[in-house]
This record gives C-alpha cells, structure tokens and sequence, in this order.
C-alpha cells in the first residue's frame, strides 16, 4: 500500500450533550468519499484522541472502517504513550480491517528517538508485519521526535514502516528523510499551509497530505495535491491560493484582553490549535460538528472572527470550492457566512 494523495484526518463530530455523533459521522464520511479523497484517518490529532476513551476511539475506527470499504482508504489513529496501549489499539483496528496506521511520537514521557524507534514504533511494527505503519513526528505537541536517522534505521528492518506523517516543519528534515529513505518511502505532509511547497520541493517531493482543511474542502485540497503530483505545478498553485485563508487557519491565534485582580488590564496571544478553529468553521458552517470536549473550549469573539473572514474570503474569491457542502448537507453557504448570530453563538 503507496500511501499517497489527500487523506482528511477526520473530525470527531458530538452532539449537544457531548457524546459522538455517529449520524453525523457517517454524514462527514460520505462527503468525503463524494469528494473523491484517497483516505480517511480517524481519532487522529483532529478527532480529538486525547478525550475519547478507549471505547469510543475503537468505535469511531469500527465505523470508519465499514462506511469506507473497497471505496477509500483508512489509516488508523492508533498511537499512544504507551506501548502497551498502541499495540491493543493497532490489534483492534487490525482485526476491525485496516491496513494501515498511525502512531504518534509518544506524548508529555518524552522517549528518546532511540526509545521511539526501539521500544514504540518498532514494537508495533514486528507486531503487525502486514499493515503499514506510519509514524507522525509533531514535537511541538509530543515534545519528542523519532530522528530521520532512526526512521531509516527503522525502515531497512521493517519495511512496513513505509511511510512517515511529517509535522515537524522542517523542510531540511524533510529533504534529508527522501535522501535517506528514496523515493519508494511516502512523505506526507501534516501541515496543510506548507503541503504544496512540500509537493513541490525537488529535494522532498511530498507524496500528498493529511489534511485538516479537507474536513470541509475536500475537492480542491484533493485537485491541489493531484495537480502538484502530476508536475502541474502552476495549477496546484493557483488552487494553493485560492484556499490558502482556509489552509491557514488549522491554528488561530490573537490577542485577548485580560483583567488581573488589581484591574489592571492585559493582553495575551492566545493559541487555539486544532481541531477548535476547523469543528468552529464546520459548526458556523452548519456541517455535522458540535463543539471540541474540555479542556478545548470556544474561541473569544476575536478567534471566530479570525475563521469566519477566512471563509468569507474564499467564498467571496472562489464560491466554487464551497459549494460542495451546499449541495451535500443541504446548506445555504452565503447566509450563513454572513449570519451574525451564527458566529457569536460559537464564541465564549
């Protein structure tokens, strides 16, 4: 299996009172297979791993599973800071029919690069010698990185280690992993706003992207990563701008007042990462959505209005790449973008 192409790390959709929204999962799921994506990638980053318990997260991957057969790909979140926990996972999802997935470099432990790749991801790998595994290097979340050197090292001695999620941003590390590695070895992107240049990049050449953006573009980032691996280089370009107010959102961040206890007033850069700007998008939007578990909360006003320009620009430049979402949930985009109660009810 050549992992390659637009996967969407999906969203993990709830409902009012917090439990998953499976009606809306299936609907999120559908959208995507309409929209021609290769691949879906649940209780990811995006699909709130963190809070789903264990239960849950092997649900999510159950239904994933069965709504995509013989129709997409599904690459597995099946990652841990435990070992121990990331082969039950990896077992699960095995059994359940995925061929492929994803372990994230082990959170807030901090294992060496020798420690990933001896006692987490190669545990894993001579495990499961038939499904592709694929580690997903993003220090700034895990505080730890399987190093480039040890991924080779990891890759000559199990060869279903074919294929790395790279969030790191580095684009020497990147050159140095298709120096190291070769062609055959698939470099995916995990930031959607450096994707193309990622694609396109002689010494790197990405083999597609898990996408973020493509919960609610699936069309264009799939064109976009097409077009760039076709060496149509100024079309995946054109398209790169037209989506680029959306690529840039997958993170937020502004400047909010605060008032100290002596009333004295500061500001602070608040950062609101994935999956709370993109579930926002799709909540003000009106796609199956619901708000992120805690300690993720809702944006201030300023956050929601960083989202809602983005959107309002794209649909204003290019209406095109929206409309997919009219015709499949039945909603009218423009009243909705403009909808000022829409916005304020998703901010705190």
């Amino acid at each position: 299996m050549k992992l390659q192409g637009t996967w969407t790390a999906i969203i993990t959709p709830f409902t009012s009172d917090n439990v998953i929204d499976w009606d809306g999962l299936e609907k999120l799921v559908e959208f995507q297979i309409s929209q021609g994506v290769d691949g879906i990638v649940p209780v990811g980053t995006t699909g709130e791993s963190p809070t789903l318990d264990w239960n849950e997260h092997n649900d999510v991957i159950d239904r994933v599973i069965r709504l995509c057969k013989n129709r997409c790909g599904v690459l597995a979140g099946t990652g841990s800071n435990s070992t121990e926990e990331a082969v039950a996972s990896t077992r699960h999802a095995v059994e359940s029919g995925a061929e492929a997935v994803l372990l994230v470099d082990c959170y807030y432990n901090g294992p060496s690069s020798q420690e990933l790749r001896d006692e987490y991801h190669g545990v894993v790998a001579r495990e499961f010698p038939n499904t592709v595994v694929v580690p997903y290097v993003i220090p700034g979340r895990t505080g730890t990185a399987l190093s480039v050197e040890d991924l080779a090292i990891l890759h000559a001695s199990c060869p279903n280690v074919a294929a790395v999620k790279e969030a790191t941003g580095d684009l020497e590390r990147m050159a140095r992993t298709r120096k190291l590695l070769g062609i055959d070895f698939s470099i995916m992107s995990g930031d959607d706003d450096i994707t193309f240049r990622m694609m396109t990049d002689p010494q790197i050449r990405a083999d597609g992207v898990i996408s973020v953006a493509s919960n609610v573009i699936p069309g264009a980032v799939s064109k976009m990563v097409n077009l760039a691996a076709k060496g149509d280089i100024d079309g995946a370009r054109k398209v790169a701008d037209t989506i680029s107010p959306l690529l840039g959102i997958v993170t937020v961040k502004v400047d909010n007042p605060r008032q100290l206890p002596s009333g004295e007033t500061v500001i602070v850069n608040d950062r609101y990462r994935n999956p709370l700007p993109i579930k926002t998008l799709m909540a003000g939007l009106g796609m199956p959505s619901g708000m992120c578990r805690k300690p993720l909360g809702r944006m201030t006003r300023a956050g929601v209005e960083v989202v809602r320009a983005a959107v309002r620009k794209v649909w204003e430049s290019n209406p095109d790449v929206l409309a997919p979402i009219g015709d499949f949930f039945g909603i009218d985009i423009e009243s909705k973008i403009h909808d000022d109660a829409v916005w304020s009810s998703l901010a705190r």
